[in-house]
């Protein structure tokens, strides 16, 4: 099994840096109040998800992993394309340089791998009739 991390882009970081700083703000102001530390939460499980964000290569299959909410196997026999997105759906990718990954006839998953030439050649040795429409 090979782990591909998915990449970190600097605006989603931005925005989570915001979603912390306003609960320590509020937490400030307001020492006693249980508030800032139920803004803290959502803060706490986006960065979870951040760094539970994977993609493994392996048995045949690629395994997609965005913490305990999503844990999805695709056979990469039935992998038929991939490009390039910057499609800002919510996806398991945690940066907007986004492949978007079809696979059956009408599924695809978006992911945002960190060495993504790297990535798409390990996927087109396992299955050379994998149609990379990425430019890269």
């Amino acid at each position: 099994m090979v782990r591909y991390k998915s990449k970190i882009g600097w605006i989603l970081v931005v925005v989570i840096l915001l979603l912390l700083l306003a609960p320590v703000f509020q937490f400030l102001e307001h020492s006693l109040s249980i508030g800032p530390f139920l803004l803290l939460l959502p803060s706490i499980f986006i960065g979870y998800i951040f760094m539970s964000t994977y993609y493994e290569i392996g048995n045949g299959a690629l395994r997609v992993r965005s913490g305990f909410l999503l844990n999805r196997s695709i056979p990469i026999s039935s992998i038929t394309k991939i490009e390039a997105t910057k499609n800002p759906i919510s996806a398991p990718a945690t940066s907007f340089d986004r492949l978007e990954v079809f696979y059956n006839k009408y599924e695809s998953v978006i992911i945002s791998p960190k060495g993504k030439r790297a990535f798409i050649a390990h996927l087109k040795q396992l299955n050379p009739n994998i149609q990379d429409n990425t430019g890269l």
